[in-house]
């Protein structure tokens, strides 16, 4: 496919695989069907882009996720009408809700039976429509190679996210001419990237003003790159960092200026930094729920200067005295430049006695767990180790719920794109699928996914894709026989009434046998129940390169994630122990 000259005659499934590779890719993770096969003859012959054989099309759609979440490409994942599509609802609305590069390739049944209810016929334009950047319905086939361009276009560009292109079958079929666009014209899709400058000297002036300023960091840092422009302004100004789920590595852990990620089960410090300044820096974060509890009591005598690669973002949740529409790459590099033109005219910013406070604060209420009175494995302490001994160069990829939580606070991440998680729609089931896109993106790097027994157990199937593959990811399985995160706010809210968390029921035998399961699947299974073997079973996982490593450590099932803030109260209740609130000495700041 490759050799095939602009301009000849080709199908409209020709069209797409050259479209493809004009575009770039490398990789496509999907599955064949009825009405996306023509697709598949060409794919067949390409020398450009690989396929992977997923087993199920929601792993598809997250291991494009993973792949774009690496590497800041375009993942692409492709799948037939009807059920094919619907199962790629789910990442695609993760995908919108993390602002994930990703296309969609979709068949759809031709044109003359569209409406009909014909055999796998779904309207995935519609379904998508709330869930997509844009979409894309193509009918005739000498549309395709511009519909894909201005697809990866819209993907990768302003905030990014999903689009979907649905193809329908007879235009797959038809015969046209392939011819790649050299320009694109899209009306009323002109993404501000360069922020406006009156509005940066204004965010600079009451950055100098304030006593008490956090810059609170989203993931539309990661996504900009822009983790290096980050660490010249932090180490500039000496401002405090807070960095959301979303946000973790773009700003070093071991820095003495990171205060850790805010909200619900946030550090002390950061929330406390929050809740007490009085300047907030939004740099590409969107003030989710989340993070600001209760937002009537959030940050009460805090100005706020939100800057945004997505004007819809600014003001949505919390008025702001500075909006900044603009790239955050872009955004911090010129305030930068502003706050050194204010430095070469003798003006600084105040900060020793706010961060004497929040230094304090970090000292007195550190991240810590509680190790389990019968000697069995605290989670916490797996993923401390786990993190000491893959180090920071690691990719570690989260599913949702009490491991993700453990696994954000207990690893050190110093490097932007080394961790990877669904945040804003807590996708159960992202992490082993993600994993093996990162893995792909990066094959040089070491790749844990790091999951719940609960979570693993709803697309573990890609072990098998993984190992026929050759995509040798590792699984860091936190085993607590629970649906844990449920258990917890059963424990906490519901009297301890654990209705249908129990993911082991009464049986004596573990269902499934993990290590088993994953030999079954063509993997190394290893398991962990003693806190003096974890190191030693770390290390064997590390040592093995050839093909993918399951580990089930089985934790002490009502470990809990603390600190916590309770949904729908103020940050002001966090408690960093049950029953226990922090008490801060400084009151008069």
């Amino acid at each position: 496919m490759s050799e095939q000259a602009t301009g000849e005659q080709v199908t409209g499934a020709q069209s797409l695989i050259l479209a493809l590779e004009a575009a770039g890719v490398e990789h496509v993770f999907g599955i064949p069907g009825g009405a996306i096969l023509p697709a598949y003859d060409p794919l067949f012959d390409s020398v450009r882009v690989r396929h992977i054989l997923v087993r199920h099309e929601q792993g598809a759609g997250h291991a494009a996720q993973g792949y774009a979440a690496a590497t800041g490409k375009v993942g692409v994942c492709m799948a037939t009408s009807g059920p094919g599509a619907t199962n790629l609802v789910t990442p695609i609305a993760d995908a919108y809700m993390d602002s994930v590069p990703l296309v969609a390739i979709t068949g759809q049944v031709s044109s003359n039976a569209i409406g009909t209810d014909a055999f796998q016929e779904a309207d995935i334009r519609g379904i998508t429509m709330p869930i997509t950047k844009h979409n894309f319905l193509v009918t005739d086939a000498a549309e395709i190679p511009r519909t894909i361009a201005e697809a990866f276009y819209i993907a990768s560009t302003g905030r990014p996210g999903p689009v979907l292109v649905d193809i329908s079958k007879d235009a797959l079929q038809a015969a046209t001419t392939f011819a790649w666009p050299t320009q694109l014209n899209l009306p009323g899709y002109r993404p501000v990237t360069r922020p406006h400058a009156k509005q940066v000297r204004e965010a600079a002036r009451l950055m100098l003003e304030a006593r008490r300023p956090v810059l609170y960091v989203g993931g539309g840092v990661i996504r900009a790159g822009a983790a290096k422009e980050l660490r010249v302004l932090a180490d500039m100004t000496g401002i405090p960092v807070v960095t959301t789920l979303m946000a973790r590595g773009a700003f070093p852990d071991s820095h003495p200026q990171h205060l850790g990620m805010p909200g619900m089960h946030g550090t002390v410090a950061a929330v406390a930094g929050l809740q007490r300044s009085d300047l907030i820096v939004s740099l590409g974060a969107r003030f989710d729920d989340r993070v600001t509890g209760n937002l009537d009591s959030f940050a009460p005598n805090a100005k706020v200067v939100h800057a945004d690669i997505d004007p819809a973002e600014i003001g949505k949740n919390r008025p702001v005295d500075v909006p900044i529409v603009g790239d955050a790459r872009e955004v911090v590099a010129d305030l930068i430049v502003a706050l050194e033109a204010e430095a070469d005219a003798g003006h600084a910013g105040d900060y020793a006695a706010w961060k004497d406070f929040l230094t304090g604060v970090k000292a007195k209420y550190p991240l810590g767990y509680d190790e389990p009175d019968d000697g069995s494995l605290a989670p916490q302490y797996v993923l401390e180790r786990l993190g000491a001994i893959a180090g920071p160069d690691a990719v570690y990829v989260a599913g949702v719920g009490q491991h993700q939580m453990w696994a954000t606070h207990f690893i050190g991440y110093e490097n932007p794109n080394t961790w990877i998680n669904s945040g804003g729609l807590g996708t159960m089931g992202f992490s082993v699928p993600a994993a093996m896109g990162a893995k792909v993106a990066r094959p040089e790097a070491t790749v844990w996914s790091v999951d719940g027994d609960g979570c693993f157990q709803m697309t573990n199937q890609e072990l098998a894709t993984c190992a026929i593959e050759g995509i040798p990811i590792k699984v860091a399985l936190i085993n607590n026989s629970s649906l844990g995160m449920v258990r917890q706010w059963q424990t906490l809210f519901y009297n301890k009434r654990y209705s249908n968390t129990d993911l082991q029921g009464q049986t004596e035998v573990r269902i499934p046998d993990f290590p088993k399961l994953a030999e079954a699947y063509g993997c190394v299974g290893l398991s962990c129940d003693r806190p003096e073997d974890v190191d030693a079973v770390i290390q064997k996982a590390m040592e093995i390169n050839d093909v993918p490593v399951v580990v089930d450590f089985r934790v002490h099932r009502d470990a809990m994630v603390w600190p916590m803030v309770a949904a729908g109260t103020s940050n002001d209740d966090i408690k960093f122990a049950r029953d226990m609130a922090p008490e801060f000495e400084d009151d008069d700041l």
